[in-house]
Protein backbone atom coordinates (compact mmCIF):
# COMPACT_ATOMS: atom_id res chain seq x y z
CA UNK A 1 0.00 0.00 0.00
CA UNK A 2 1.38 3.39 -0.99
CA UNK A 3 1.18 5.87 1.83
CA UNK A 4 1.63 9.59 1.74
CA UNK A 5 2.49 12.24 4.27
CA UNK A 6 -1.15 13.34 4.58
CA UNK A 7 -2.13 9.87 5.81
CA UNK A 8 0.65 10.01 8.35
CA UNK A 9 -0.33 13.31 9.91
CA UNK A 10 -4.05 12.51 9.84
CA UNK A 11 -3.69 10.43 12.99
CA UNK A 12 -3.19 12.26 16.32
CA UNK A 13 -0.95 9.51 17.72
CA UNK A 14 1.38 9.79 14.74
CA UNK A 15 1.46 13.57 15.10
CA UNK A 16 2.38 13.09 18.76
CA UNK A 17 5.14 10.67 17.80
CA UNK A 18 6.52 13.22 15.34
CA UNK A 19 6.42 15.81 18.11
CA UNK A 20 8.33 13.52 20.45
CA UNK A 21 11.16 12.87 18.04
CA UNK A 22 11.29 16.39 16.63
CA UNK A 23 14.14 17.47 18.87
CA UNK A 24 15.97 14.24 19.61
CA UNK A 25 16.00 10.68 18.41
CA UNK A 26 14.34 8.14 20.67
CA UNK A 27 14.34 4.38 20.73
CA UNK A 28 11.08 2.54 20.23
CA UNK A 29 10.64 1.77 23.93
CA UNK A 30 11.09 5.42 24.89
CA UNK A 31 8.43 6.40 22.36
CA UNK A 32 6.02 3.69 23.53
CA UNK A 33 6.36 4.82 27.17
CA UNK A 34 4.64 8.10 26.25
CA UNK A 35 1.40 6.43 25.14
CA UNK A 36 -1.39 4.41 26.70
CA UNK A 37 -1.55 2.01 23.78
CA UNK A 38 0.24 -1.28 23.16
CA UNK A 39 3.78 -1.52 21.89
CA UNK A 40 2.55 -3.33 18.71
CA UNK A 41 0.19 -0.41 18.03
CA UNK A 42 3.09 2.03 18.39
CA UNK A 43 5.13 -0.15 16.03
CA UNK A 44 2.35 0.08 13.42
CA UNK A 45 2.35 3.87 13.71
CA UNK A 46 6.14 3.92 13.40
CA UNK A 47 5.90 1.71 10.31
CA UNK A 48 3.45 4.11 8.64
CA UNK A 49 5.63 7.11 9.49
CA UNK A 50 8.63 5.30 8.05
CA UNK A 51 6.75 4.34 4.86
CA UNK A 52 5.76 7.97 4.42
CA UNK A 53 9.34 9.12 4.87
CA UNK A 54 8.61 11.21 7.96
CA UNK A 55 11.05 9.26 10.07
CA UNK A 56 14.00 7.01 9.66
CA UNK A 57 15.10 4.19 11.91
CA UNK A 58 18.74 3.83 12.85
CA UNK A 59 20.07 0.66 14.42
CA UNK A 60 22.50 1.13 17.34
CA UNK A 61 23.44 -2.18 18.86
CA UNK A 62 20.21 -3.79 19.97
CA UNK A 63 18.27 -0.52 19.96
CA UNK A 64 16.40 1.04 17.07
CA UNK A 65 16.27 4.83 17.17
CA UNK A 66 13.71 6.93 15.34
CA UNK A 67 14.72 10.25 13.82
CA UNK A 68 12.44 12.82 12.24
CA UNK A 69 12.70 13.73 8.57
CA UNK A 70 10.81 17.01 8.19
CA UNK A 71 11.58 17.51 4.50
CA UNK A 72 8.50 15.46 3.68
CA UNK A 73 6.35 17.96 5.59
CA UNK A 74 7.14 20.49 2.84
CA UNK A 75 4.49 18.72 0.80
CA UNK A 76 1.91 19.61 3.46
CA UNK A 77 3.26 23.13 3.81
CA UNK A 78 3.01 23.73 0.05
CA UNK A 79 -0.55 22.42 -0.03
CA UNK A 80 -1.60 24.62 2.91
CA UNK A 81 0.18 27.65 1.45
CA UNK A 82 -1.96 27.66 -1.70
CA UNK A 83 -5.10 27.92 0.42
CA UNK A 84 -3.56 30.48 2.77
CA UNK A 85 -2.75 32.65 -0.25
CA UNK A 86 -6.21 32.15 -1.74
CA UNK A 87 -8.04 33.11 1.47
CA UNK A 88 -5.70 36.00 2.24
CA UNK A 89 -6.46 37.47 -1.19
CA UNK A 90 -10.20 36.94 -0.73
CA UNK A 91 -10.21 38.53 2.72
CA UNK A 92 -8.10 41.47 1.50
CA UNK A 93 -10.60 42.01 -1.34
CA UNK A 94 -13.48 41.87 1.15
CA UNK A 95 -11.73 44.40 3.37
CA UNK A 96 -11.23 46.77 0.43
CA UNK A 97 -14.87 46.36 -0.58
CA UNK A 98 -16.09 47.12 2.95
CA UNK A 99 -13.80 50.17 3.15
CA UNK A 100 -15.26 51.51 -0.11
CA UNK A 101 -18.81 50.82 1.04
CA UNK A 102 -18.18 52.53 4.39
CA UNK A 103 -16.63 55.57 2.68
CA UNK A 104 -19.55 55.77 0.25
CA UNK A 105 -22.09 55.40 3.06
CA UNK A 106 -20.46 58.18 5.09
CA UNK A 107 -20.31 60.38 2.02
CA UNK A 108 -24.04 59.83 1.35
CA UNK A 109 -24.86 60.61 4.99
CA UNK A 110 -23.06 63.97 4.74
CA UNK A 111 -24.96 64.86 1.56
CA UNK A 112 -28.31 64.20 3.27
CA UNK A 113 -27.59 66.65 6.09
Amino acid sequence: MRRDVFQAIADPTRRDIIGLIAHKSLNLNAIAENFDISRPAISKHIKILTQCGLLTIRQEGRDRFCEANFRRLNEVSDWVEQYRTFWTNKLDALGEFLDRETTEYKSNQKLRK
